[in-house]
């Protein structure tokens, strides 16, 4: 038996299509930048790929079908 799971079980993918989703409606709608103070949304695009980094150290199972 192959030790893998579904992709919509996935923490990191479900991460990825949340942040993309965001990023899209912000590049749309242009509501966070000009609401949040100083440099928080430059320390949020910073913060993407350390999450990335977080849940790819503690996955365990590979994705499959």
């Amino acid at each position: 038996m192959s030790d893998t799971k579904p992709w919509y079980r996935s923490r990191t993918l479900w991460f990825n299509a949340i942040c993309l989703v965001l990023a899209a409606a912000e590049a749309q709608l242009n509501v966070l930048q000009g609401q949040l103070p100083g440099g928080v949304y430059a320390w949020l695009a910073f913060g993407l790929p350390v999450g990335n980094a977080v849940l790819r150290f503690i996955t365990t199972t590979a994705v499959g079908k």
